[in-house]
């Protein structure tokens, strides 16, 4: 068995591993990835981000095409299987595969398949296929392993109508109805696409609202136009059993409903992927959600191994888990490092969602005195363009000093739109003002033009 000597040793080749990774052999380290899939990307690429958005993607071309009245000189609206629209989405995974392969090579970084385990406080053990084992002794350790679906024991995963998040890209028939239970970021989103597709979807809330961590003005929105587009939103339940047949899946909920769809999916919790890294041989513990504890500079209570993306928990993020990669390598070269703990939320639903700052409900319950900003898209000429005139940008902002407080987009580009308003409210002091959008020249017609117009309509309610 042969024993490799490196400074760096990142595990997991996901947003946040490969940024680690790239980050230390740049500044001259001598770094060693692991990653357990045969394909580098880790959940991101292969499970999570990548093809989820993809298929999104797909399915906001074909609704555009079936509502288009111009493509009626074409043809009758058209009907597309699940698996003909994931097929395409692969492309996309493909792509992302060979271009991540050559950051590793490119950057003469050493790359391992298989699963990496704790000798030692500094020594790993890489169980390939086969009996095949290599011995990594590392300076500095970096866990970036991610997360996977949480799945309850008393839901049998292997029916073959029964789905988590991971397993129904695996999907191989289009189903006329499916349950849904969760209704976070990952439920809504799945929920949006299948609805696209002309699917009767139901979905399953154990709260009493939609994504309460958003402003309340853009969960309604969301509320409304998800059951615009066919979703049965059901709040405030939670399931008592779930049987698979042959032909369909019955969940009965503790309320005493009971429902019935051809295929179910669950999409509630996620679980850090530490249960196979031999933590007991260091002394680390995870918690009940599989999640590593780390300070401020990322480190765990072992001062050289440190942890970042989704296996630390929050944000959960693909954007986030990047830069908490970024900077933990950071930290461990002693360079200057970023705690990350602002970050925009991206949602993509069908509009998609996204937002910065504070909510109209925070501001409340702080009693900070605000006023609001609005710009419907239905109103923009750009929006009227290319028809995707559904959503607003809201912008608020205090009373007196025009201090921006929080950006909140629901609508096309929702994700590219925030990151002009995330700017503006980064800068300090007056250069945070509502003012920048009224004396900044925007394209016309663009989307962005938006912010000009929520602007004038807030200084409008306060002059």
């Amino acid at each position: 068995m042969a024993v490799h000597n490196y400074d760096v040793v990142v595990i997991g080749t996901g947003p946040a591993g490969e940024s680690a990774a790239i980050n230390a052999a740049k500044h001259g380290k001598r770094v060693a990835v692991v990653e357990k899939q045969a394909r580098v990307g880790g959940n991101c690429t292969h499970w999570g981000t990548i093809p989820s958005k993809a298929l999104r993607h797909q399915v906001r071309q074909i609704m555009s095409f079936n509502t288009n009245s111009m493509f009626r000189d074409i043809g009758e609206p058209r009907w597309f299987s699940f698996p003909k629209v994931r097929e395409r989405s692969r492309v996309t995974i493909d792509q992302q595969v060979s271009m991540r392969t050559n950051f590793y090579a490119r950057n003469r970084i050493d790359l391992y398949h298989g699963i990496a385990r704790f000798k030692d406080e500094h020594t790993l053990m890489v169980r390939g296929s086969g009996e095949n084992q290599e011995e990594l002794v590392a300076d500095k350790v970096i866990i970036a392993t991610g997360s996977r679906p949480y799945r309850p024991a008393d839901i049998d995963f292997r029916h073959p109508r029964i789905y988590c998040s991971d397993t129904i890209l695996g999907l191989q028939h289009t189903p006329r109805t499916l349950i849904i239970f969760g209704a976070g970021v990952i439920g809504c989103e799945y929920a949006s696409i299948f609805s696209g597709l002309g699917l009767k979807v139901d979905l399953i809330n154990n709260r009493g609202s939609l994504l309460s961590f958003l402003d309340d003005e853009i969960s309604d929105a969301l509320s409304y136009h998800l059951r615009k587009h066919g979703v049965l939103i059901r709040h405030n339940e939670e399931y008592e059993r779930v049987e698979g047949d042959e032909h369909g899946v019955t969940v009965h909920l503790k309320s005493g409903k009971r429902l019935r769809a051809d295929a179910f999916l669950w999409a509630n919790g996620r679980t850090g992927n530490t249960d196979q890294l031999g933590l007991e041989n260091i002394g680390l513990t995870a918690n009940g959600r599989g999640q590593l504890q780390v300070d401020e500079h990322y480190r765990t209570a072992l001062p050289h191994i440190y942890a970042a993306g989704d296996v630390v928990g929050w944000p959960s993020l693909a954007s986030a888990a990047y830069d908490q990669g970024l900077n933990a390598c950071d930290e461990l070269l002693d360079r200057e490092f970023r705690y990350v703990t602002e970050v925009p939320t991206g949602i993509y639903t069908i509009p998609e969602i996204s937002s910065f700052g504070r909510t109209e409900r925070e501001l409340t319950e702080a009693k900070v005195p605000y006023e609001v900003g609005h710009a419907f898209f239905k109103d923009t000429a750009r929006a009227q363009i290319t028809g995707d005139t559904v959503g607003m940008l809201k912008i608020l902002f205090d009373q007196d000093t025009l201090e921006i407080y929080g950006i909140h987009c629901f609508g096309d580009q929702a994700s590219e739109i925030v990151h002009i308003g995330q700017a503006i409210m980064q800068q300090e002091g007056e250069a945070n003002t509502l003012k920048y959008f009224v004396n900044t020249t925007f394209n016309y017609p663009t989307m962005a033009e938006a912010y000009r117009v929520a602007a004038q309509n807030g200084l409008n309610r306060v002059f």
